[in-house]
């Protein structure tokens, strides 16, 4: 994993980006599954539809199917029988005849188009028809959806719940995924003390690991959860043993920093190849990635705003990448400051912001207040990020600045 960081310098955020997701090296290894198993996974293969799709000239809706040119001799037909849906019509449709047709049913053979009922009138086997009629009106033709052969999911796709029932549609039963990247999961400090713990004088209560995992749970992986380790090196080291063989992706917060009892550095610059960031954002100056012998290792900041931005914007993409899913750049949208928002030139910075839509259907934006990296509520009240490049020195009302909204992983 080549993270190459730029010493005594801030490496900007697009190039942090870049060469991380450079490193990624997707597993290759595949699983099949049911459909009903499947949402949420990573497609390893391309999917070509069976068949087509409808497999058959169909009726858009409930009436009467007829031939087109008859309504030009005479406005009044025999109805000859009744074409349901999964009960086609056995015969074919002559001059001077129609046929009774539900929505979805097939077309009877001789028959080119369909008249709603409620331009009919009814008397007994006799349908006098009150509207014209044109060819191929009302029905959807074999194959107008999809035909056999084309592509329909490529390669490295996310199932969502819409493609298993178009799937499901097509008669697939199967398919081939990618297998689930494994990640485990850590906390360094003494200071923290899980939820439901007893606070000593200078402890705190662990949010990270809770943080990254529920984020994680939208992910294709396997999470391991390590808990909380001590900041004694033998344990710190041990730990990272374990991770190392039994995880795909090692990702600890803490410790990636200067302080004296930041050891998960030295550790594993011993271990395999550590490269350290110092990243032109704020939140998250520190972040780290590196090699361990069987694994990849992320390194996120301490504190809680730090390490969500950190894991979200860097380290959930390089993970999806590993997942073998297709990365697509996030979608900003352009918003009206309605508010004030403080910065000083130099990072680019992800504060965060609650983002509303006027009258008029366009976006705004006002800040959800203090933005100190320790202030984890200012993640919690805000519904987007609020993007201030590395050059700004703050926004005032009126001006326009993009937004990333939050999706449900925030």
């Amino acid at each position: 994993m080549s993270c190459d960081s730029q010493q005594g310098s801030f490496l900007p955020f697009e190039n942090a980006l870049k060469r991380l997701l450079n490193s990624a090296k997707p597993s290759q290894i595949q699983e099949s599954i049911s459909i009903n198993q499947a949402c949420g996974r990573i497609l390893a293969q391309d999917i070509l539809s069976p068949v087509n799709v409808p497999p058959h000239n169909n009726s858009a809706m409930d009436g009467y199917a007829l031939r087109s040119d008859d309504l030009n001799n005479d406005t009044t037909l025999m109805k000859i029988g009744y074409s349901f849906a999964g009960q086609p019509f056995d015969g074919k449709v002559e001059q001077g005849q129609c046929v009774r047709i539900m929505t979805g049913a097939v077309i009877p053979d001789g028959a080119d188009c369909v008249i709603m009922q409620e331009n009919t009138a009814v008397a007994d086997e006799n349908i006098t028809f009150i509207k014209p009629v044109t060819q191929g009106e009302n029905i959807r033709n074999i194959g107008e959806d999809i035909k056999s052969g084309a592509l329909v999911l490529t390669q490295g796709h996310k199932l969502v719940a819409a493609d298993i029932g178009l799937l499901a549609s097509l008669g697939i039963e199967s398919i081939d995924v990618f297998s689930k990247v494994k990640v485990a999961v850590m906390s360094t400090g003494d200071e923290l003390v899980e939820p439901g713990g007893i606070l000593k004088p200078g402890q705190i209560f662990e949010s990270n690991r809770y943080t990254v995992i529920s984020m994680l749970k939208a992910l294709p992986v396997e999470i391991i959860d390590l808990g909380i380790i001590s900041d004694e090196q033998s344990i710190l080291r041990k730990t990272f043993e374990h991770a190392n063989a039994i995880a795909d992706v090692v990702v600890s917060s803490g410790g990636v920093s200067v302080g004296e009892a930041d050891y998960v550095k030295d550790i594993l610059t011993k271990m395999g190849e550590m490269n350290f960031w110092k990243i032109a954002i704020k939140p998250g100056k520190p972040f780290a990635c590196g090699k361990l012998p069987n694994s990849y290792f992320i390194g996120l900041p301490g504190n809680p705003v730090s390490a969500t931005v950190t894991f979200d914007q860097l380290a959930l993409p390089f993970i999806k990448k590993l997942s073998g899913e297709n990365i697509s750049p996030r979608v900003r949208l352009n918003a009206k400051v309605i508010d004030v928002f403080k910065k000083r030139p130099g990072r680019l910075e992800f504060q965060r912001g609650i983002a509303s839509q006027d009258e008029a259907g366009l976006w705004q934006v006002k800040s959800t207040g203090a933005q100190g990296s320790g202030i984890l509520s200012s993640l919690s009240r805000a519904n987007c990020y609020v993007i201030l490049e590395q050059g700004s020195n703050g926004l005032t009302s009126g001006e326009s600045v993009k937004i990333e909204l939050f999706n449900q992983k925030l």
